[in-house]
């Protein structure tokens, strides 16, 4: 199984052979593992820390639906959403800048640092 946008399909074409049918449990499953598009049977769960200024925002929004959050006593939200594969979860925590704090896992906390100590070297 593959997902993909719909906007990326350059062509279509009718095929003879009829689609196979596979249960919505299944397709479920093996499409909300993760976080976006990507899929995968090692999921991991990131944990994001963002700061009261963008909590009221973050927090209205929906990561994945087995996401996990609250609010902290200064005003941060946590979030915690799971993920097979970090591309695109990568690419949601850079949009917020300082704004946000990889706290969890370690691994992808050092690729957010890598790529936004990249991004400051280019000014």
């Amino acid at each position: 199984m593959r997902s993909f946008s719909l906007d990326a399909i350059r062509a279509a074409a009718l095929l003879e052979e009829k689609a196979k049918e596979v249960p919505k449990a299944e397709l479920d499953e093996h499409f909300q593992s993760g976080y976006g598009i990507f899929a995968g049977s090692d999921v991991r769960w990131a944990k994001l820390r963002f700061t009261p200024a963008r909590a009221r925002w973050v927090s209205s929004e929906d990561w994945h639906p087995k996401q996990r959050s609250r609010f902290e006593a200064d005003g941060s939200y946590v979030l915690e959403v799971p993920y097979a594969d970090d591309r695109e979860l990568v690419m949601d925590i850079l949009k917020f800048g300082a704004e946000v704090e990889v706290l969890a896992p370690v691994e992808l906390r050092n690729k957010v640092r890598d790529k936004l100590r990249a991004a400051a070297a280019s000014y």
